[in-house]
């Protein structure tokens, strides 16, 4: 797959997606409501309405927005080495800073929504698909260079990056783990240098 669809955002929903952003922080998932996104919007929810006919309808572009900003960090990774890209992209997964703890909490309350809701689930299932594509595309280009083993099962690796990744975000969670992501960047470290990193042999 390449990049995800790049869809653009007017700077009024951007300013929505900015409010939900604060809004979701503030109340999580279950308490929040168009009026709560409104108030953080500065305008009213007839606002709000006008580009998205219902709660469920802003959220899921309020994903595509997160994921639009996730792909534009990642690009922002100017190096080519495999593994340094590698290290960078791992950084960007699971090296979370302490104040988006509060989306932490509202994303994994809207993935378990995901079941139910179909426009959430693709968008949980996009995310996913580029992510592990990224993973991917990283190791067989280090493995192409000699970097990686040349015989590394890329999409069985990202995979299992991927595994380590969600796990660390719902322990983080669920069990106010306040040192899992940093267990499990040390674990991708590991798992890296054991399992894919080339012997200089």
């Amino acid at each position: 797959m390449a990049d995800p669809p790049d869809r653009s955002f007017s700077d009024a929903e951007e300013e929505i997606m900015q409010a939900t952003y604060r809004a979701l922080s503030e109340h999580g998932y279950a308490d929040l409501t168009v009026k709560r996104i409104a108030a953080e919007y500065g305008k009213s929810t007839a606002a709000i309405h006008y580009h998205y006919d219902t709660k469920d309808d802003l959220l899921a572009a309020f994903l595509d927005f997160l994921l639009d900003q996730f792909t534009d960090a990642v690009h922002e990774v100017e190096t080519t080495d495999p593994e340094r890209r590698l290290d960078l992209l791992l950084d960007r997964l699971l090296v979370d800073p302490e104040d988006h703890r509060d989306l932490l909490v509202a994303t994994l309350e809207m993935r378990s929504q995901a079941p139910y809701k179909g426009a959430f689930a693709e968008r949980f299932q996009q995310n996913d698909e580029y992510v592990r594509y990224l993973l991917r595309t990283v190791i067989d280009h280090g493995s192409g260079e000699g970097v990686f083993r040349e015989d590394a099962d890329a999409e069985h690796a990202a995979r299992a990056l991927m595994t380590v990744v969600d796990g660390a975000r719902t322990r983080a969670v669920v069990l106010d783990d306040t040192d899992a992501l940093a267990t499990a960047r040390r674990t991708a470290a590991e798992y890296v240098s054991a399992v894919l990193v080339a012997d200089d042999d």
